[in-house]
């Protein structure tokens, strides 16, 4: 999320992290992108569990050390880490694409 907004995106498009909520209808179940049909899914169903509510998700507090939880919280840090508190300045950070490593 906070790559995409660092590169001066205006929204981001969270799936697997909302499936997991305890609210969402596929009770932590998750269609893959590949998936992606108007009328007939296919691909793979997934099921990645349960983790909290959609609050928690988004704002924490979470209880898991992987980043899937408290998601506005996460994209706080990275802005603040690099200098800013406003999105709009955020989207105009400078981003250095490192090379690949063998």
């Amino acid at each position: 999320i906070a790559k995409a907004f660092a590169c001066g995106s205006d929204a981001v498009m969270i799936g697997s992290p909302f499936a997991r909520s305890t609210e969402a209808p596929g009770r932590g179940y998750h269609w893959g992108s590949e998936a992606h049909h108007g009328d007939v899914p296919r691909g793979t169903r997934l099921d990645l569990g349960t983790i909290g509510s959609m609050e928690q998700i988004l704002y924490g507090p979470s209880h898991v050390a992987d980043g899937s939880m408290n998601l506005i919280g996460a994209l706080r840090r990275a802005m603040a880490t690099s200098g800013y508190t406003e999105l709009k300045e955020f989207q105009r950070v400078q981003v250095v694409v490192a090379p690949q490593s063998h």
